[in-house]
């Protein structure tokens, strides 16, 4: 749905920050996260966990924006 329907809004996707999006999703009793960026015609996955909290943790925020600052310096 993600991939073909993108931009798909709430309650499936939602923006972040700095480009990033985040796929909501429920697993069994848990809820499950991916963070995600689109760099040209590209959706591309930076990371996925178990959310155990409210909020997003700011370490998972910051994972997901390192691996895509790599990524763009990659394609400079």
């Amino acid at each position: 749905m993600i991939e073909f329907g993108f931009p798909v809004g709430l309650p499936t996707c939602r923006p972040l920050n700095n480009g990033l999006y985040e796929v909501r999703t429920n697993l069994d009793s848990r809820i499950a996260r991916i963070i995600f960026c689109v760099i040209g015609d590209e959706m591309i996955w930076l990371h996925g966990f178990i959310k155990k909290s409210q909020k997003i943790l700011k370490q998972d925020l910051d994972l997901a924006l390192e691996r895509k600052r790599k990524l763009e310096r990659k394609n400079d």
